[in-house]
């Protein structure tokens, strides 16, 4: 299918969605689940915040998207993220039935779409899941680069404080 300008206008919502992230001290990433051209939900990380290691941006916004439609399964949406999702928020774009993942910047070391694992086409999942990554990829990346840099930073001075 390709990269549409649709594809860049969501991703640029997710982007400001994981900036508010961010802001509240969390890992930047940032989704939106969308259904014929509507959102109808969104979500950013707030695992530290919430004390809850399942609240990804991923499913924060597939929990609310659950509700808004008042089901658990997301026929036809797509979910736009920053991040490739790890395999936790692969297991339930799956069982949600998620029509299509659109992604920023690969996880190499967890992304479970394409790049440590490849859970979008496996076969032992009863749902297949198109994707389509590095959508504004760089900019992403920044994001997650920059955030990780300066906490980095932040550690390093006050260690030497």
């Amino acid at each position: 299918m390709g990269i549409t300008a649709e594809d860049e206008a969501w991703m640029r919502h997710a982007i400001r969605l994981a900036q508010r992230a961010e802001e509240q001290g969390e890992v930047p990433v940032g989704a939106v689940v969308v259904m014929e051209g509507q959102c109808i939900a969104e979500g950013w990380n707030v695992p530290i915040t919430t004390h809850d290691p399942s609240a990804h941006a991923e499913m924060v916004a597939l929990r609310l998207a659950g509700k808004t439609l008042a089901n658990y399964r997301l026929m036809n949406s797509t979910l736009y993220v920053t991040l490739e999702p790890c395999v936790m928020c692969m297991g339930a774009i799956a069982h949600a039935r998620v029509k299509r993942v659109v992604f920023g910047a690969l996880d190499e070391k967890r992304g479970a779409i394409c790049s440590a694992l490849e859970l979008a086409n496996a076969d032992f999942l009863n749902h297949q899941v198109d994707w389509q990554g590095e959508v504004l990829a760089e900019t992403c990346a920044d994001l997650l680069r920059d955030f990780f840099r300066a906490k980095r930073r932040k550690a390093k001075l006050s260690v030497s404080n």
